[in-house]
């Protein structure tokens, strides 16, 4: 066996039932889930009409390329260019992927080498952050270095804090903008600190954006490739950035995304992708050549998620330290300060209410002596707007609970 595989933590949602393992909900209320971030919007009735006709048609006749066809790698570069005001060529700096997950994954094992026995190479990683990093920087020989957060700029990584050392010995540095779970965006002179360093010690940069359709500014987040165009790094040395279908379509069981960027990653990546067997069906191609194409549905997407955190944060507020995030589908309060508070809190809930949240310190590492997700929840705002505003009173009526004082 892999001897990395030894190193792999449990996965949030096994951690969460072994958490609720012996608590029976209370069944005088229905079960809610705010726990798993999985878009639960209606699919577009466009995308169910491309994939049935591509069924009826020829589309599982023949094994699809792993390159994909070139009608959707430009359809997936005019809308790059529709989004972001940008030019990326469909013939080498776009590969379609099977989801944003694997591809990140996938894409760590192409670029992490070997390094000489008694030395160290280091993945950096935000804390808290997307557990898919870590997996891939372990089970590709590397160590993960996670970057502390800061709290007051809504979770913003501190890469100034970053050791010269461990810059000079990465290889790899996952960012992910809107993060997950404080929904924060990176500004542009983020990125020009993460190009110098990048230019610096040589790592490449794997941006992670597969939540960068659902935002509540009238600003939509600035991408990876979309800062080095505007400061003037148009070759993407380096760069690539990871988006899906998934939430910007309600279409998570389609399991469709692209990468893009620097032509030479794009060509090792699809050397290992052919390798790898992980061709999109041409099925899945069809449907997705649809949705990129189509930004209505995405537009009443967002006024969705727009409309029913207007109606939920501040019924939040009123209890617990939360705001509206910048962009994504999650909303991530405080709700302790003990590092056990926040599995307590999720416990407690659940035990009371039947309403699942996800503890924040299941989300991130201890790393430089503290989790920053200790004392936090993570609530996925996925479900239609009634259950979430049910949900929230419900949370609503736990916390007022805890603080009202015992009866004698």
């Amino acid at each position: 066996m892999n001897p990395h595989l030894s190193q792999l933590q449990a996965y949030p949602f096994e951690r969460l039932r072994a958490l609720f393992a012996g608590v029976t909900p209370n069944p005088a209320w229905a079960p809610i889930s705010l726990g798993i971030g999985e878009p639960r919007h209606a699919t577009p009735e466009l995308i169910k009409t491309a994939f049935c006709a591509a069924i009826a048609g020829t589309g599982l006749a023949s094994y699809p390329a792993t390159a994909g066809d070139l009608a959707l790698r430009q359809s997936i570069a005019d809308w790059m260019t529709r989004r972001y005001s940008i030019a990326v060529r469909a013939a080498d700096q776009i590969l379609p992927v099977n989801g944003s997950r694997e591809a990140l994954f996938a894409f760590a094992q192409t670029v992490l080498r070997p390094v000489a026995d008694g030395q160290t190479s280091y993945v950096v990683c935000p804390n808290p952050f997307y557990q898919i990093y870590e997996g891939a920087a372990l089970l590709g020989g590397a160590t993960p270095w996670f970057v502390p957060s800061v709290p007051a700029r809504n979770f913003a990584q501190d890469w100034a804090s970053v050791p010269a050392q461990v810059w000079a010995q990465t290889q790899l540095l996952f960012v992910c903008s809107p993060g997950n779970p404080a929904g924060a965006v990176m500004p542009l002179d983020e990125w020009e600190q993460l190009f110098a360093l990048s230019d610096r010690y040589g790592f490449v940069i794997a941006s992670d954006e597969c939540y960068s359709e659902i935002y509540f500014r009238e600003t939509p987040p600035l991408g990876a490739l979309q800062a080095a165009t505007q400061l003037g790094r148009t070759d993407f040395k380096n760069l690539v950035m990871f988006s899906s279908l998934s939430k910007r379509s309600n279409v998570p069981g389609m399991r469709s995304g692209f990468c893009a960027g620097d032509a030479a990653l794009m060509a090792a990546f699809l050397r290992y992708r052919t390798y790898h067997g992980s061709a999109m069906s041409q099925v899945v191609q069809s449907a997705s050549i649809a949705a990129w194409n189509d930004e209505a549905h995405v537009q009443e997407n967002r006024a969705l998620y727009r409309q029913k955190f207007a109606q939920v944060t501040p019924l939040l507020q009123s209890v617990m330290q939360v705001q509206l995030p910048d962009a994504g589908f999650y909303l991530w309060a405080k709700v302790g300060e003990s590092d056990q508070s926040d599995e307590a809190f999720a416990r407690d809930l659940y035990a009371a209410y039947n309403v699942i949240v996800l503890p924040g310190s299941y989300l991130a590492r201890s790393a430089q002596g503290h989790n920053p997700g200790a004392g936090y929840i993570r609530m996925a705002l996925v479900a239609e707007t009634a259950e979430c505003l049910e949900a929230a009173q419900r949370i609503v009526s736990f916390v007022q609970g805890r603080k009202s004082p015992s009866p004698l």
